[in-house]
């Protein structure tokens, strides 16, 4: 990870100013039975949805904070990337979607047993957002009551 005197002042500059949401509680809830009977979602940050959904958008007053339905069993042909952050590589998410969204993976997980079950839907949003409240406020709520809905256990989350 480059240090911030490598950075060009510019970069430097936006990352120090870069907002960052603070919480006082854990988002974090212990394990209430073992994994491999537990129902498993996933969920991105890197900005996918199918083909024929609405792309995720630029907003300059904070991003997209909106989410998309991916369900469980797409073939990954059908998946694609509108994240339009510059600051990552995307050739690997191109090459193989399992690099940021592990569906194949899980799968393999539940076939072995590891994983008890998967839920019908997993859930898509763009990060590198400015601002989150709306993620956190709305959008992410709604996505954990459909999960809860779904009786999920475990969320898998993947960044970009």
């Amino acid at each position: 990870m480059p240090r911030l005197e490598t950075l060009s002042e510019v970069q430097r500059r936006m990352l120090q100013m870069f907002p960052c949401m603070e919480h006082d509680d854990t988002p974090w809830a212990p394990m209430r039975k073992p994994l491999s009977e537990s129902r498993v979602a996933l969920v991105t940050s890197a900005g996918l949805h199918l083909r024929d959904d609405k792309p995720f958008i630029t907003n300059p007053q904070g991003g997209d904070c909106s989410y998309r339905v991916i369900p469980r069993g797409t073939p990954a042909a059908d998946i694609i990337q509108s994240h339009v952050s510059i600051g990552f590589d995307h050739t690997g998410i191109y090459r193989d979607i399992n690099v940021t969204f592990p569906m194949d993976r899980l799968e393999e997980l539940r076939e072995q047993g590891v994983i008890g079950s998967l839920a019908d839907n997993y859930y898509s949003y763009m990060g590198a957002l400015r601002d989150t409240t709306t993620v956190v406020e709305e959008t992410g709520p709604e996505v954990a009551q459909k999960m809860a809905s779904e009786g999920v256990d475990v969320v898998f989350l993947t960044p970009t």
